[in-house]
């Protein structure tokens, strides 16, 4: 059957959004919307799946999903022309899991290496929900039978696990699909990863050889999409270098992974390549380029952060973005619901 392309994408919301989720992924949501049918969700139900000590509790999920979705919002996404909203708010997300559930194999999530990275040596006391949250994933997707999901390196094994359940459903359930009109036996589609081109890796201000994370003790490892101008400026100007010059060609940035990170901050933000930013400021000493870079992520970066602090001052403006949203969201996730129901032979209120 032809399937309405649609892409899919879904943010936790952990809290601290810094440079790395703005330039690793935020800023090619905002792009996507120009080309597709955009469905942005805050995913607040896998942001739970470990123990309250990480996702910090009851009032700090709140707090966290409003700011990313002001992020959204802040960094250019149209609620009004694209989808925004919370995961929680369709209830098709947990009903289309647990049919998922019987249809994924326990070797398949067995053989997920963030449920291992996360869950650590201590796997007997990891949460259920941990080791199954790439099934709910699936079930994110293919509620809205998204054709594209925009994916990272992490993400790209869970991909793969949706297009398997995807798969195996439609082979499970063939005849039934069949019977309810679609000859070729196909239901759900087998999404596609979106290529949005190379994400910029942002790596820590502090030590290029890790990346830029919100779990860093220093704030100063990282700008935040909270951070004013000033405190942008100021860890810009702190950020560590080394005292050789910068090179003239990107041969010249091997071995020097701070220089490497700050020229690629620079291109990403400029929309250039290093081997331009490096034909502009190569051979000069970092205080000068440190100080158009400072400059740069003010100017890029200031306005968002400002739009964040408007919005999350208004948290029934946030909500309400996020009740139409899902609203729309509901509209979709409910006809593949009833159509699933159907399939798998649940008999339901007509």
């Amino acid at each position: 059957m032809p399937f309405v392309e649609r892409v899919f994408s879904g943010v936790q919301p952990t809290g601290n959004l810094h440079l790395g989720n703005y330039l690793g992924a935020i800023v090619n949501f905002v792009k996507m919307q120009e080309t597709h049918n955009c469905i942005y969700c805050v995913v607040d139900m896998h942001a739970i799946t470990q123990g309250v000590d990480v996702w910090g509790g009851p009032a700090e999920l709140t707090r966290n999903t409003r700011e990313v979705t002001a992020a959204f919002i802040a960094a250019g996404i149209d609620p009004k022309k694209h989808i925004v909203f919370n995961q929680s708010q369709v209830s098709g997300h947990a009903e289309l899991a647990w049919i998922f559930n019987c249809v994924a194999r326990m070797g398949w999530l067995g053989r997920m290496t963030q449920f291992k990275e996360k869950a650590g040596k201590d796997r007997e006391n990891a949460s259920v929900g941990l080791f199954d949250y790439p099934v709910l994933m699936a079930a994110d997707i293919l509620v809205y039978r998204a054709t594209h999901v925009p994916v990272g390196e992490d993400q790209k094994q869970h991909l793969e696990l949706s297009r398997d359940i995807a798969q195996k459903f439609n082979n499970d359930f063939g005849d039934s699909i069949r019977a309810q009109g679609n000859n070729d036996g196909l239901f759900f589609p087998l999404p596609e990863p979106l290529i949005t081109g190379p994400a910029t890796r942002v790596m820590s201000l502090r030590d290029g050889t890790k990346k830029m994370s919100k779990s860093d003790a220093s704030d100063n490892s990282r700008i935040n999409l909270t951070d004013d101008a000033d405190t942008i400026a100021q860890k810009i100007r702190k950020a560590k270098t080394d005292p050789e010059p910068l090179p003239t060609e990107e041969k010249g940035l091997e071995a020097r992974p701070e220089a490497d990170n700050l020229v690629g901050i620079f291109a990403a933000l400029s929309g250039r390549s290093k081997a331009e930013v490096l034909r502009e400021f190569g051979g000069g000493q970092f205080s000068s380029f440190k100080n158009a870079l400072a400059e740069l992520c003010v100017t890029k970066l200031a306005p968002i952060a400002g739009e964040m602090k408007r919005l999350v001052a208004d948290p029934g403006h946030i909500d309400a973005i996020l009740i139409d949203g899902s609203d729309r969201a509901r509209a979709i996730a409910d006809e593949t619901m009833k159509l699933s129901k159907d399939i798998v032979g649940f008999i339901r209120r007509r």
